[in-house]
């Protein structure tokens, strides 16, 4: 299958589940806050309805009379309301300006019962068509005949005259308090509008950033998918070299005859330094694997690096004369300890020294330092080499790569060099650093957290009296 369909497939499948789960989600949100706003306003409305009920529930009582015509003296408390089978003239009432005042006039109306449920009075703007039966229920949500809808909370009016109230079941009568629901569902029809646009908006733009979150979550994968093929390649490239020309090598030597001993030495020395070139990078690339997988089974330790550094001059010292380049080297005389791999170290430090010498003409100089600031190791290799462009300078560490392709294949190398120096570093969680200037140069720093040896030492006596 095509690698690119491949993960365009696997992008759109990303996208999908994101925007599927994105939408469950945005939806189950969308439908608690609609619920808890329309629950908040019914609820407002509601108390709003309850607070006047009991302003005239409080106002109404101490005026009831404990015997009497009830409709005469609900005339002189309330001339504005209208009389049960009487006619109703409508004028600016009392109860308009005082008892619902605080909110629009259309809005309310009031009825009066009996203590046996017979209605007594109402206002002018009660609902056309409602029924004259008392429900004593508190809360009720009624229909008008025009389809208008209405919340009606009742509630129980108890005499003045406490033994009136007891002869006649604890209650003089019942108000009832009513008001259109035209602005709440109003209100909802807005919120509703108000979600039906917004939501298939929301819905675009999650699946827009759904697309573009899977773009950016599939980067990565992509990224190291073609860093893997573009090593396969490279990984192709450096062993097909040596074995063409250790095949063609072994060719040539099948056809020379036996008796030509010194073509015959030339051709296995050609064998063996072109099999021993393979295994160094078949070695260098499993090194490189194990340091990335971090699959080293073998603890740190407590290395000395004024031990490490100092041996490595010497080692390098040979071959810096044969190629007519000074090496120098600067170690502290107090000891300076890290916690590490010291095989890794020491493959990490020579590297960078060999690296050094490869790219220094004859004539120049590569200088060995070794510090210490604080709790700080500092491990600088300076040369005078060809330098390093700095465009080139952030990919020197990736495998295989050469800033000089053709002049580092003379010089000979795997590639691999400076790729694991840093993965050693990032093992050891250490800083690597480059300052490189173009024919006068390259300077590369490595930073590591010192270690008290003292402590250590302690330690160990301690174990060592406990067995």
């Amino acid at each position: 299958m095509n690698t690119h369909k491949l993960f365009r497939r696997s992008r759109i499948r990303l996208a999908l589940w994101y925007a599927v789960v994105m939408g469950v989600i945005l939806s189950l949100s969308g439908l608690g806050m609609y619920r808890a706003l329309i629950q908040s306003n019914w609820n407002a409305l509601e108390r709003e309805i309850e607070s006047i009920a009991g302003t005239l529930h409080d106002s109404l009582e101490p005026l009831l009379p404990a015997s009497g015509d009830p409709v005469v003296i609900l005339q002189q408390i309330f001339p504005e309301l209208c009389l049960s089978r009487q006619s109703c003239n409508v004028s600016q009432s009392l109860i308009q300006r005082h008892t619902i005042g605080i909110s629009d006039r259309s809005t309310y109306y009031i009825r009066l019962f009996d203590y046996r449920g017979k209605l007594l009075a109402f206002s002018p703007n009660q609902p056309a068509q409602i029924s004259n039966r008392l429900n004593s229920t508190s809360w009720q949500t009624i229909r008008a005949a025009d389809g208008a809808r209405y919340r009606q909370f009742t509630t129980i009016l108890h005499g003045a005259d406490v033994n009136f109230a007891k002869n006649n079941s604890m209650s003089w009568g019942y108000l009832q308090i009513g008001r259109t629901l035209a602005s709440f569902d109003a209100e909802t029809r807005r919120i509703n509008l108000i979600l039906a646009i917004w939501f298939p908006i929301a819905l675009g733009l999650v699946a827009a950033s759904s697309w573009w979150l899977s773009g950016l979550a599939m980067q990565p994968i992509y990224q190291s998918y073609q860093q893997q093929q573009q090593f396969t390649a490279n990984a192709a490239h450096e062993l097909r070299s040596p074995l063409a020309s250790l095949l063609a090598t072994v060719e040539a030597l099948l056809r020379v005859p036996p008796s030509d001993l010194q073509n015959i030495n030339m051709m296995l020395d050609t064998i063996e330094r072109q099999g021993r070139r393979l295994s160094n990078l078949i070695s260098d690339l499993l090194l490189l694997s194990s340091l990335e997988q971090n699959t080293a089974s073998k603890p740190f330790q407590v290395c000395c690096l004024n031990d490490l550094v100092g041996d490595l001059s010497e080692e390098f010292l040979e071959l810096a004369l044969a190629s007519d380049i000074q090496l120098y080297s600067s170690i502290p005389e107090h000891l300076i300890y890290v916690l590490g791999n010291e095989q890794q170290l020491y493959r990490l430090v020579s590297n960078l020294i060999a690296n050094g010498i490869q790219y220094t003409p004859s004539g120049g100089a590569v200088r060995i330092d070794l510090k210490q600031y604080d709790l700080t190791a500092i491990i600088a290799v300076k040369d005078t080499g060809i330098g390093i462009p700095p465009g080139e300078q952030t990919r020197i560490f990736e495998r295989f790569y050469r800033v000089d392709s053709d002049r580092s294949r003379q010089t000979g190398g795997t590639g691999l060099g400076l790729a694991i120096v840093k993965a050693i570093a990032q093992v050891h969680k250490a800083q690597l650093s480059v300052e490189s200037q173009v024919y006068r140069g390259s300077t590369f720093t490595l930073q590591l957290a010192t270690h008290s040896f003292s402590a250590f030492s302690w330690e160990r006596k301690q174990q060592r009296k406990q067995y």
